[in-house]
């Protein structure tokens, strides 16, 4: 578990509600179910207009990496990929067939089977930067998602906020309910202002930093891949990758 993640949102709305607490407030003025419905309802509604079904469930299956991100260890990788590379020294390529079986990863396991398949380098190196395109975008149009409910949010609670103050503009005549009639509408404002920077547009960044870093891991895997193709020596191979590292 990503313990930095939790971390950072516990600040973030521990320092909204103590900031609120310090300002002589209470929780029950941050409280309103109306405005909550307005925000949060409003902006899901836009996201999911503007989001195919596809992007959204695969949004849906990457919201937990905010927590649990996918394991992409460089150092790992550079270790598997010459692992590999001297079992395919030793029993050539078809050796590496029950490597493949039992690889869990779909894109290294399909990266194994094009080795013991006999695929030319170029051929190999083809499909998996195909295949790595195609998931990286598919995965950056899912973190989009959050990110657009970020861009929405304030907005939708500056609607909410504007609904409110109707709502008190026809009570004028009863000056005692102007004053708790305009924080309430304000709640709204702060529903999306905070939802945006505090958990959204997080979000959104975490993802997206998660997704680059699982592509680095399979740029490296490719590497090493196709120099097992071309029958380099797993210790150059290890020094070739060993680039990859920071």
């Amino acid at each position: 578990m990503d313990l930095v993640s939790v971390i950072g949102v516990t600040i973030g709305f521990a320092a909204l509600i103590g900031g609120n607490f310090l300002e002589g407030g209470s929780i029950a003025t941050l409280l309103n179910g109306p405005a909550a419905i307005i925000v949060f309802g409003g902006t899901l509604g836009a996201a999911v207009l503007q989001t195919p079904r596809e992007g959204i469930r695969r949004a849906l299956s990457m919201f937990p990496w905010i927590v649990l991100p996918p394991k992409c260890s460089l150092s790992n990788g550079i270790a598997q990929v010459v692992s590999w590379s001297q079992t395919a020294r030793k029993e050539g390529l078809l050796g590496l067939e029950n490597a493949s079986e039992r690889e869990n990863d779909s894109f290294d396991r399909k990266a194994l089977q094009l080795l013991v398949d006999g695929s030319d380098t170029e051929v190999i190196r083809h499909v998996l930067e195909t295949d790595l395109a195609v998931n990286e975008q598919r995965d950056v149009e899912a973190a989009q998602f959050y990110e657009s409910m970020g861009g929405y949010a304030p907005t939708i609670g500056i609607i909410g906020a504007v609904m409110g103050l109707i709502h008190v503009m026809q009570h004028l005549a009863d000056p005692s309910e102007l004053g708790p009639g305009i924080a309430v509408a304000f709640v709204a404002t702060i529903y999306g202002v905070a939802a945006a920077n505090l958990l959204l547009l997080p979000i959104a960044s975490r993802l997206r930093a998660c997704i680059k870093e699982q592509s680095l891991y399979r740029e490296l895997t490719i590497e090493g891949i196709c120099a097992i193709a071309d029958g380099e020596n797993p210790k150059a191979i290890e020094m070739k990758l060993s680039g990859y590292l920071r």
